[in-house]
């Protein structure tokens, strides 16, 4: 049930991060406009969820200038964990009468 949960968790967090990718793609063509409430408020709701994931890893990785590399990072690493370490901490709990 737990892990159920860390799944689930971990894959809106995968939707919050694309959906912050995309629009500030759309904010950088000016296909959208932050002047816009709607648009300016899904933004900052966006950024308050994402930025804190970015931020050790913006500490570490190095300056390409207008490129970040950021989201894809952090979308690395939750299928590294969605994947792999669920599975391993799944079967860990099955064979330990846990689940």
């Amino acid at each position: 049930m737990f892990l159920q949960i860390v799944h689930i968790l971990l894959t809106v967090l995968w939707w919050f991060i694309i959906a912050q990718a995309v629009m500030s793609w759309l904010i950088a063509f000016n296909v959208i406009n932050t002047h816009n409430d709607f648009v300016r408020q899904l933004w900052l709701m966006l950024d308050r969820i994402t930025e804190p994931l970015y931020r050790p890893f913006r500490r570490i990785m190095p300056d390409f200038g207008g490129l970040d590399l950021t989201p894809m990072v952090v979308l690395i690493l939750i299928i590294i964990l969605d994947g792999p370490v669920l599975n391993y901490l799944a079967r860990f709990a099955y064979a330990n009468g846990m689940a």
